[in-house]
């Protein structure tokens, strides 16, 4: 099978297309034969050399770690998931490739509605701004702060905060994609200098809650606006202890995917994907995800 591979750590440019063997499914296994996987920083780490807890130090190393397909293959002992079955799912590495093998636990069933290109970049940005929120405690009455608030992440933080009672929600963004935020339900500000007294503005009781998905000077502000066990950074780990600021918790689960997915189906929750790219342009797909200024998802398609 093709799959998009580092064999040496670097720039977008060390991501290749090679051949690799097809792997087969094991006792409790599924093999997706893939339609799109989605692109996001976490597999920019690992093109420069960061290894996941889990993962296994041999190169040549696949990234990826969503994906959407159709069932092709299914292992002993599983029920409930059948070849042909439509599925978005998954895994710590290796979705950038025709084909991929995970846990059947690891994949719920793909709306209808539910466009290949969305559903295989559908389950990073969504499941994160779900556990971030959960642990937060977003609820009725809230005003929320989203930082970066026009990426995967923030596009699914905004609607999910909306839909679970928060008041108010304003998002952080540069200033061309503020009206893609009135459309999902925030209040828009543009960042830079005087960012805290344009929040404090627009919120004058208080801010509650902060996602913060940019950090630097975004997060010295939410320092500035709330305590830091009010605040969960998505971005600066290596600051959140001595800060006192939290990191997320949660790991994925195909349950939480599967209630993520049937807002989707429902309407009640959009996930844009800003541009698409095939196997063989996955460096220029990392080269846009390093940007990081624009609104929804990076995607790979394999054909």
């Amino acid at each position: 099978m093709r799959v998009v591979a580092v064999t040496e750590f670097g720039g977008p440019e060390v991501l290749k297309v090679v051949d690799l063997p097809t792997p087969q499914a094991g006792p409790g296994q599924v093999r997706v034969r893939v339609k799109a996987a989605g692109v996001q920083p976490f597999d920019v780490a690992v093109r420069q050399g960061w290894l996941p807890a889990g993962a296994t130090a041999d190169l040549p190393r696949v990234p990826g770690n969503e994906f959407s397909g159709v069932v092709d293959q299914v292992g002993p002992g599983v029920d409930g998931v059948a070849v042909g079955d439509e599925v978005l799912g998954f895994s710590l590495l290796n979705c950038y490739a025709e084909y991929v093998v995970v846990p059947a636990e690891n994949v719920t069933a793909k709306p209808e509605n539910m466009p290949w290109e969305v559903a295989g970049g559908f389950t990073a940005g969504t499941q994160t701004a779900y556990i971030a929120l959960r642990q937060l405690g977003v609820g009725q009455g809230d005003t929320v702060l989203v930082h970066a608030a026009a990426g995967a992440v923030g596009t699914a933080a905004v609607q999910l905060a909306r839909l679970w009672g928060a008041t108010t929600v304003i998002g952080t963004a540069r200033r061309e994609n503020h009206d893609y935020l009135r459309a999902l339900g925030a209040v828009p500000v543009v960042y830079g200098e005087g960012l805290l007294d344009r929040v404090r503005e627009l919120a004058p009781g208080r801010v509650d809650l902060v996602l913060d998905g940019a950090g630097g000077d975004a997060l010295d502000v939410s320092l500035s606006l709330v305590p830091g066990e009010r605040i969960i950074t998505l971005v600066e780990h290596d600051k959140a202890e001595s800060l006192g600021v939290q990191l997320t918790k949660g790991v994925r689960l195909a349950s939480r995917l599967a209630e993520l997915a049937e807002l989707y189906a429902k309407g009640e929750l959009t996930f844009p994907v800003r541009v698409t790219y095939p196997l063989d342009r996955a460096a220029d797909a990392h080269r846009e995800v390093e940007g990081r200024h624009g609104q929804g998802k990076v995607v790979l398609v394999t054909g």
